[in-house]
Order: C-alpha cells, then sequence, then structure tokens
C-alpha cells in the first residue's frame, strides 16, 4: 500500500499545487479587480494593491507550474510580511487575529518552494533543469524498494 502511494505523491503534489495557486490567484483577483465578491484596492495603494498584484501573478505561476519555486517563495514572502504586518499586532494566534488564511498560504507556499512542482507542471515542457532533477529523483525513489524500520 505505501508503495502505491509513493507513486502517487508526484501528481498530488501537482494537484496540490495547482489548487494553492488557483486560490491564491482568485483571492488576488479578487482584490485588484473586485470580482467574486472582494473589495477592489485602490490602484497603486501600499501594501494592498501591490499584495494582490502578487496574488495575482505568483498564483497563476505556481498554478500552472510555472516558475514555482521562485513565485513561491515570492508568495511565501508576502504572507509572512501579511500576517506579521496586518494580523499579528492585533492577537497573538492567528485564530485570534483572523491571520489563518495568511499563515496557512505562507506555509503551503514555502512547502513548494522545497518540494517543487510535482509531476505535472509547465515547467516539464520547457526544459527545466529544476523540474527535470525532481522527476530524476522521483524515478529513483520509486526503484528504491521500502523497507520498514
Amino acid at each position: 500500500m505505501l508503495i502505491r502511494l509513493n507513486r502517487a505523491q508526484p501528481y498530488v503534489l501537482s494537484l496540490f499545487r495547482f489548487v494553492v495557486g488557483l486560490l491564491f490567484a482568485f483571492h488576488g483577483a479578487a482584490s485588484l479587480f473586485g470580482v467574486m465578491g472582494g473589495d477592489q484596492a485602490e490602484t497603486g495603494a501600499w501594501p494592498g494593491w501591490y499584495a494582490a498584484l502578487i496574488q495575482l501573478v505568483c498564483g497563476a505561476l505556481v498554478a500552472l507550474g510555472l516558475g514555482t519555486r521562485a513565485a513561491s517563495f515570492l508568495a511565501s514572502g508576502s504572507m509572512a510580511y501579511a500576517y506579521f504586518k496586518v494580523h499579528q499586532p492585533e492577537a497573538f494566534l492567528p485564530l485570534q487575529n483572523g491571520g489563518e488564511p495568511s499563515a496557512m498560504f505562507c506555509w503551503a507556499f514555502l512547502l513548494l518552494v522545497f518540494t517543487g512542482p510535482g509531476a505535472v507542471a509547465l515547467d516539464r515542457f520547457f526544459g527545466s533543469r529544476d523540474t527535470a532533477a525532481t522527476a530524476e529523483g522521483t524515478a529513483r525513489s520509486e526503484q528504491t524498494p521500502v523497507v520498514p524500520a
């Protein structure tokens, strides 16, 4: 059973990346354009408009699997900034200060910085060395037998 789960890991990682990126992009679109029930940020206003722009662009890139590590790094940093500058001064815990989405996005994107895009990503079609190395490592791990400790 564990071996079958390991084979699915790169594909589930791709699905995770796609969903997180899409949700982040939707959040940015809602803030930039006032769609999907969002309040439109004033053009050029710091930090809201720039945060929304980062959310839209980085979210779309991550969802597509294009420059995933760099886009995830920028997205994670922007969410850390949002948490510590906007939410954390209000109260200590994310549950108390409304910062749960910022904290969750921050950690999800940080995870993608280290894991890469998974098996299904546009980077694979453009011959990214990063994605090729990830695929090679995944292929090697699938060949290695799992030995219980």
